[in-house]
């Protein structure tokens, strides 16, 4: 089983002096490096958040727009919708696929964003026991969304032996094929030394993309 070279991670611009010193946090790192606590904190991890949220330090969190409770409880198993969100709160997240990554643009193309080019194999050789590969967009429930739990998040050396066997038994679905290329790549809590990884930083414009250019055939293998 192999993996592509890069992964991306796309990143509010006014967090990138953050980033710079602190690394790649999850929001509840950031909810903790914060002392965020009581409601607020309970607001921020385990509810839907219909809009951006600007932390005292001037740290962006994402809005969660695409995964609206009522579409979320249709398609989890075994578990509530404010455990799905404090289970995506508690990773970084990279695209596999720099198309998937300009979606995710066109939802906040109104803000300027750094998007990170990063080596997948300098990477996993770091988080390699805390990384997970999902085969579907985890933050979105819109549009038939597939049905989903904590076995949509298949650890790295499971995925690498199996595929996604265990996600299909978990599910009871019918399995995917072992060609299914990963959307994501998960990593919990956070990444402090990702500039160590990064191979270029983009800058973009409020409304501009990130141009698709398809690398050389290089792969991670397990």
């Amino acid at each position: 089983m192999t993996l592509p070279p890069f992964v991306y991670h796309l990143a509010e611009a006014e967090n990138w002096p953050s980033i710079r010193q602190h690394g790649l946090l999850s929001t509840r790192r950031l909810l903790d490096r914060f002392g965020m606590c009581g409601v607020l904190r309970e607001v921020l991890e385990r509810r839907h958040r219909p809009a951006r949220t600007i932390l005292p330090s001037g740290t962006v969190i994402r809005d969660q727009r695409p995964m609206p409770p009522r579409a979320l409880e249709r398609c989890l198993v075994g578990l509530a919708a404010a455990e799905w969100y404090a289970l995506l709160n508690g990773k970084v997240f990279f695209w596999f696929d720099p198309e998937r990554l300009n979606r995710q643009r066109r939802a906040c193309s109104g803000f300027p964003q750094v998007v990170l080019t990063i080596d997948s194999e300098r990477l996993l050789r770091h988080y390699a026991d805390r990384a997970a590969l999902t085969p579907i967009n985890s933050g979105n429930a819109r549009r038939k969304p597939a049905p989903r739990s904590t076995a949509t998040f298949v650890p790295y050396h499971v995925w690498a032996e199996s595929g996604w066997r265990s996600e299909a038994e978990a599910l009871r679905t019918r399995p995917r094929s072992p060609r299914h290329p990963p959307v994501e790549l998960a990593i919990d809590d956070a990444v402090p030394d990702v500039m160590t990884c990064v191979l270029s930083i983009r800058r973009l414009a409020p409304h501009h993309f990130l141009p698709v250019e398809r690398p050389a055939a290089r792969s991670v293998r397990s």
